[in-house]
């Protein structure tokens, strides 16, 4: 069995029917003698006072649900890993690739994974992004890119110390297999299976077009520098993250020291996932 003694939530707090399924969970939890830990707008929801800031929800909880879409997911994905605690994703959105399981099957899923159900976890790579300032880590994507007003950026890309290009573009994205199937799909790039041991750089509206995405080994040291001054670039982790990027800024990226515990449905698998939300069925 998988203990755990304290359960976290986080939710999206205006997604429909966000408060009648954290209700049911946090029901199911406290039946089981499992104490919530709450998002403090998860709290007020159910009038409790309790609350702690997202960013601590993890490091106090030993399983982390999320209530709403893979935005959501990745805003609390990166700290759950550092914790070592498995995330759980119930899509109250749209495409859901992270929060994966419908709220019809979550208790089921919870059932299983108490159970001791180790199928369920899907080990999740993360990159590290480190610049002069500071270190952090995302689940999807570290991206170099020029604002909506500004003209095309030329960027010089490194691997394992050796240049590797220079490419004039909107932007770079370097992605997790994770991050495969959200912006670097979005501009072009390959579906890796999460257990592909690789990062991903997919240039975003190359000039040149025989500048196609690769895929380079998971244990890489990637680093991309700006080599255009006067325009506005952003460096963006997950798409939630970030700040200016300047001429002669550089970031390093490389695979994170830590995995991602992600627990995923016990009635589909990937490829399942993948043709139901591309639609590669219909």
């Amino acid at each position: 069995m998988n203990k755990v003694g304290k359960a976290g939530i986080v939710i999206k707090p205006h997604a429909p029917s966000v408060e009648g399924i954290l209700k049911i969970l946090v029901d199911y939890f406290e039946a089981r003698g499992i104490v919530c830990v709450l998002e403090a707008v998860a709290s007020r929801k159910l009038g409790r006072s309790n609350g702690l800031p997202r960013a601590e929800v993890a490091a106090a909880s030993d399983l982390v649900v999320v209530l709403g879409g893979d935005g959501t997911l990745l805003s609390v994905a990166h700290y759950a890993a550092q914790a070592g605690v498995p995330v759980m994703g119930v899509n109250l959105g749209r495409l859901g690739f992270l929060t994966e399981i419908p709220v019809t099957e979550a208790t089921l899923t919870l059932d299983r994974f108490l159970a001791g159900d180790e199928g369920l976890i899907s080990p999740r790579s993360l990159l590290e992004a480190r610049t002069r300032s500071a270190a952090a880590y995302c689940l999807n994507d570290v991206v170099v890119t020029k604002g909506a007003k500004a003209r095309m950026i030329e960027l010089s890309i490194g691997v394992d110390g050796r240049d590797v290009a220079t490419l004039k573009a909107d932007g770079l994205i370097v992605s997790t297999p994770t991050g495969s199937t959200a912006y670097s799909l979005s501009a072009g790039g390959p579906i890796l299976h999460p257990q592909v041991p690789a990062i991903i750089l997919t240039p975003i509206c190359p000039h040149t077009l025989s500048f196609r995405p690769m895929a380079v080994p998971a244990t890489s040291a990637i680093a991309v520098r700006l080599l255009t001054g006067g325009e506005e670039v952003h460096l963006t982790l997950d798409g939630q993250r970030g700040g200016v990027f300047e001429l002669n800024d550089t970031v390093e990226v490389r695979s994170a020291p830590f995995e991602l515990q992600l627990i995923t449905s016990p009635r589909r698998k990937y490829y399942d996932l993948v043709k139901e939300k591309l639609g590669w069925a219909e």
